[in-house]
């Protein structure tokens, strides 16, 4: 996908995020202040399309046509408010129904499209980080320990943190439209359906509740869409002291519902529309967080994903890149050989840098990528070395990597697989021709550097055209390296395998 590139405009800098839940898509914009203890972010414009995506997921997990109209219609109004924003400026991630959606990825191009910009599917516990970032950024740094909860449209996050810094995180599969759905059809509200509701979600919360209780916390907090709504609700009836949600005000609101069998907006003062087929999915799972935690009253902050997705921007901007963080914990975790990764990630940007493929930005990103490739080829070996490689890929596709979108994981995973051994195993997992040639990158740094020793290098040359690779350096140092040079001629045969034509040119021979 490509984006038209537009100058920055003279003025404040501005950043925005775009939030693709399973309920509502928004988009927000805001304005970057400088203060004397750092930068803060002051919203100034905002959207919100209540798309209510995961309402058009079937049984077997297929989103219909109608849903992903409404998707496509919402992110084309967006991307008009974000033509002039440059790339670097924005970060669009996409939530809970992306990730289960067997047919997400066809509709993420099309939404990517009529966007304008590359969308990241974070997982869970991503989506629980990035969450927690934003609510801290609305509440003081006083060291109070906090509870955040976040009910959205196809899961539901758990974080537990201090100040900025989160220390547990977790996302449980149930949502308020699912909920809605499934025990409350067509609107109907009984008691029987609350109680079945309550019951499967502290199932599901029954996973995680041990952990969560034995770390503890100071204060509960809510935060997006279901909180504000049940917080709003309670509080113009009289049932939320402290503009608060508590187990007495959630059992009122509870028999409200069932003793007039449909959500009644003119008894609920104060909720919105749009809430409306979602509200009694979102009171049962929150009855059901409270049971289960035995949480006696929760604050409602207005902090959520987009701004958490705000302040992240602003970090990658600041060299704050929580991905750095992430990397530096795998490498630690995994004892890596420091200056090897090094040393092949240097050559292999290097290489990449020769070819000069894409644009800036991307040329950029790529090296970065690769940067992280180079710093995680070796964690394998804490299972065995024996392939290793495989290892490698395997916990860098699987595991939690803050920071990361799924796509820049399974991107990672990929040139982990591919940095030794056949080419074969990835042919069905490579998307690009420049990809490739990041590939070839990664593989012949990995080839120059398999002594582990500092090698002093020749200087060496790399080019890649469509699939095309060539490689140039002085013949005279290969001649001194017979098990290089024998391995470069395994390389190009290798490369031929996959249909691409890798040349090795020596000179002053």
């Amino acid at each position: 996908m490509t984006k038209q590139l537009t100058a920055l405009p003279d003025g404040p800098e501005l950043v925005a995020a775009v939030d693709l839940g399973s309920n509502s898509f928004h988009l927000l914009v805001g304005r970057v202040d400088q203060t004397p203890h750092g930068a803060n972010i002051v919203p100034i414009d905002s959207l919100k399309e209540a798309v209510r995506l995961a309402s058009g997921l079937s049984p077997d997990k297929r989103l219909d046509a109608t849903s992903q109209a409404r998707a496509v219609a919402a992110l084309s109004r967006f991307g008009e408010r974000l033509r002039a924003f440059h790339p670097q400026k924005v970060r669009v991630v996409a939530t809970n129904t992306f990730r289960v959606a067997k047919n997400g990825a066809d509709l993420l191009r099309t939404c990517e499209a009529a966007l304008g910009f590359p969308i990241e599917v974070i997982a869970g516990k991503e989506e629980a980080r990035l969450i927690y970032n934003g609510v801290a950024h609305t509440l003081a740094a006083d060291g109070t320990k906090r509870l955040v909860v976040d009910i959205g449209g196809g899961s539901t996050e758990f974080i537990i943190g201090t100040d900025y810094t989160p220390e547990l995180l977790e996302s449980v599969f149930i949502g308020c439209i699912r909920f809605s759905r499934d025990y409350f059809p067509g609107g109907d509200i009984t008691r029987s359906g609350f109680k079945q509701a309550i019951l499967e979600a502290r199932r599901e919360i029954q996973v995680i509740s041990a952990n969560f209780k034995a770390t503890g916390w100071d204060q509960a907090v809510g935060a997006s869409g279901s909180a504000k709504a049940l917080v709003e609700v309670l509080d113009l009836m009289g049932l939320a002291p402290h503009h608060s949600i508590t187990p007495d005000g959630l059992e009122t609101l509870k028999n409200s519902l069932i003793r007039r069998g449909v959500v009644d907006p003119m008894e609920l003062p104060g909720l919105k529309p749009d809430r409306i087929p979602v509200f009694p999915g979102g009171l049962a799972i929150m009855t059901a967080i409270f049971e289960e935690l035995g949480i006696d009253e929760m604050q409602y902050s207005d902090g959520a994903l987009r701004l958490g997705v705000l302040y992240d921007v602003l970090g990658r901007q600041r060299q704050d890149d929580m991905r750095f963080t992430t990397v530096e914990q795998f490498m630690a975790r995994y004892a890596v050989d420091r200056i090897q990764a090094k040393q092949v990630g240097d050559l292999a940007i290097s290489l990449w840098e020769e070819a000069a493929l894409g644009s800036a930005e991307e040329r950029t990103e790529t090296a970065q990528l690769l940067r992280w490739v180079a710093c995680l080829l070796e964690i394998g070996f804490s299972i065995s070395h024996n392939s290793h490689h495989k290892h490698s890929a395997y916990i860098v596709s699987q595991a939690d990597m803050p920071g990361f979108s799924r796509r820049e994981q399974r991107l990672m995973s990929n040139l982990v697989l591919g940095h030794v051994g056949k080419l074969g195993k990835l042919a069905a997992l490579m998307s690009s021709d420049d990809h490739w040639a990041a590939l070839a990158c990664i593989r012949l740094a990995s080839i120059f550097y398999r002594s582990r020793a500092q090698t002093r290098l020749p200087s060496l040359h790399f080019q890649a055209k469509g699939k095309k690779f060539r490689l140039s350096f002085d013949g005279k140092w290969l001649e001194r390296h017979p098990l290089t040079a024998y391995t470069l001629e395994q390389e190009c045969s290798e490369w031929s395998k996959v249909g691409f034509d890798l040349q090795v040119v020596q000179s002053g021979r």
